[in-house]
């Protein structure tokens, strides 16, 4: 079962605070992160995980007039935004969590655990071929 567990970031301005981190706390964040995922590729689960840039250059996109995308954004008035995500490929729900709940623990300012929200969501598969 492949479940995608998504990062978001805590309330603030929108902005990533990370940025106004010491240099020794966002090697300890970056560093948590690289270690889970160097766990997960041992252990056959990892599928793929990426950070994401924030919301100031989002866009949101739709389908204009004659096919012409049609763009909104940024939103950098966001409270709240996805950071990153992991994609992993377990075989129990529960292993999602235990994931999960290892990415929450990284380390923020001053090392203590940051508790960030993780939202995780099972990835469908496809519908079984209607014969």
């Amino acid at each position: 079962m492949r479940y995608m567990l998504m990062m978001h970031a805590p309330k603030g301005t929108g902005i990533y605070a990370i940025n106004s981190w010491s240099p020794e706390d966002v090697k300890n964040h970056i560093g948590h992160m690289h270690e889970l995922n160097k766990r997960l590729k041992s252990n056959g689960e990892f599928v793929d995980a990426q950070g994401l840039t924030p919301p100031g250059e989002a866009k949101l996109v739709q389908a204009g007039k004659n096919g012409v995308p049609a763009t909104d954004g940024p939103f950098a008035e966001s409270k709240e935004f996805l950071v990153g995500y992991w994609i992993v490929d377990v075989d129990r729900p529960e292993r999602a969590f235990e994931i999960a709940g290892e990415a929450s623990a990284a380390p923020g300012p001053g090392g203590a655990a940051m508790s960030i929200p993780i939202e995780v969501r099972q990835v469908m598969s496809s519908p079984p071929d209607q014969l």
